[in-house]
């Protein structure tokens, strides 16, 4: 079961610290640092697809609201 972008974001948390205390072995700071990356790259991964679900509304001619595809800034 995939984990959810907050439970993600948690546990970067928790490598974070540990790896700002500076008391893990080398391996250990390497595999936390790994495993780091692995996230980073799948809450990136969340949100570009979050990203590309987003919609803007805009009223259209007649007042109404419309659905437009949310521009990218650049």
């Amino acid at each position: 079961m995939a984990k959810s972008f907050e439970d993600n974001i948690t546990r970067l948390e928790e490598i974070v610290s540990q790896l700002e205390r500076g008391d893990a072995k080398l391996a250990d700071s390497l595999k936390l640092f790994e495993e780091g990356t692995k996230l980073v790259n799948a809450c990136g991964k969340m949100l570009d697809e979050a990203e590309q679900k987003v919609v803007r509304l805009t009223r259209g001619a007649d007042g109404a609201p419309v659905e437009a595809p949310f521009a990218a800034e650049e």
